[in-house]
């Protein structure tokens, strides 16, 4: 039986939002708690772990760093991919790890594994993220794992335009379809719709994607 799809409405948005308020600033702390305490090696994991979901999802991003957490710093493409098959953690289980091996053999080229160094660099938070999603050697983020990974690590006022969150903005009538937007222009377009919804309402922006996801999922991940 096909499943009918229910829009989201701003009374819920606003109801979810009041309800699980706590829950969500909880976790942007965490976030928060991560940018002031990480080394290199775990903001690198973080990026990692980005690069795992985008296609996929959070929970097999889990899956799979924890499947090769001993060999992000060091370990073959072969080995991740030997480690993910043993999990059963990953669709892609070649294609991943090739792509965390070719990122890898960038940032030690282009700043000693010194992520922190290099985020912070940026007195632009959108040249920032262009970086990361425009620079062909870190293969597999793009504009909305870039932002996933910003947010993850505690940078704020990035929106992550997935599937669940382009269907609420859709069924709020923010956006007219909830296609994912496949250039630059349109994911700053969609994403500034998203920060005036979040001022019209009163509804902080980076509380309000974590909302929106929620909505969708009934979960608050990462």
């Amino acid at each position: 039986m096909q499943r009918v799809h229910k829009p989201v409405t701003i009374e819920e948005v606003q109801a979810v939002h009041k309800a699980r308020r706590k829950e969500i600033r909880i976790r942007l702390a965490e976030f928060s708690e991560l940018w002031r305490t990480a080394s290199d090696a775990r903001l690198w994991e973080e990026l990692v772990f980005c690069i795992f979901t985008a296609g996929a999802s959070a929970k097999m991003g889990l899956r799979s760093i924890e499947a090769v957490r001993p060999l992000l710093l060091e370990g073959a493409a072969k080995e991740m991919t030997a480690a993910l098959k043993a999990a059963g953690a990953h669709r892609f289980p070649v294609a991943r790890p090739g792509y965390v091996v070719i990122a890898r053999d960038y940032f030690r080229r282009h700043c000693k594994m010194r992520l922190r160094e290099s985020l912070v660099s940026f007195a632009n938070p959108i040249d920032r993220r262009d970086w990361l999603a425009r620079e062909p050697e870190i293969k597999g983020l793009g504009y909305k794992e870039s932002s996933h990974f910003l947010r993850n690590v505690g940078l704020n006022g990035y929106a992550i335009l997935d599937k669940h969150v382009l269907r609420c903005m859709s069924d709020l009538g923010v956006i007219e379809s909830p296609r994912p937007p496949t250039t630059r222009s349109r994911y700053l377009e969609i994403e500034n719709k998203l920060r005036q919804f979040a001022r019209d309402f009163r509804i902080d922006f980076d509380e309000l994607d974590l909302v929106l996801w929620s909505l969708k999922t009934g979960e608050i991940l990462k």
